[in-house]
């Protein structure tokens, strides 16, 4: 699963959540779930390729949260994101650093449940749409936010 689809369901997840705990305990969970439905993935050839493009839409997706977020949500929502998207440091830990900072445990179950093909991204994008509409829908909008009429 795409890191950007990590994000706006761990966002979803702290947006229900009652506390910051449960946010990053339900993100969390949350990585494996997801993990283990089939969606898109590549070869370790090619994982750069997307993983910065994604990487850099994650980021801007959790400033666009934390913007739209009202304050006495915000921090369980970002740390239902940090639960949502923890996992998944084993990759630029590798990259960067040559190892995870996960034990290989970890990383073994994280990998084995993993069920990629690169011709599911269709699968990526219904998933980021269903988890940004949930999200609109849950946020309550800001006091003095633009609103269509």
């Amino acid at each position: 699963m795409l890191i950007t689809n990590h994000v706006l369901s761990g966002a979803v997840l702290g947006a229900v959540a009652p506390d910051v705990g449960q946010a990053a305990t339900l993100g969390f969970l949350s990585h494996f779930v997801l993990d283990g439905l089939p969606h898109f993935g590549v070869d370790d050839e090619h994982l750069l390729m997307v993983a910065v493009p994604d990487g850099l839409l994650g980021l801007a997706a959790i400033a666009a949260i934390a913007r739209a977020t009202p304050p006495d949500r915000r921090l369980p929502v970002l740390a239902g994101i940090f639960g949502a998207c923890l996992p998944d440091l084993d990759k630029p830990g590798r990259q960067f650093f040559g190892r995870s900072p996960f034990p290989r445990w970890f990383d073994a179950a994280h990998a084995r449940i993993q069920d990629e093909e690169v011709h599911r991204f269709t699968v990526e994008l219904a998933s980021a749409a269903v988890f940004t509409a949930a999200l609109v829908a849950l946020l309550p909008r800001r006091p003095g936010a633009l609103r269509h009429r």
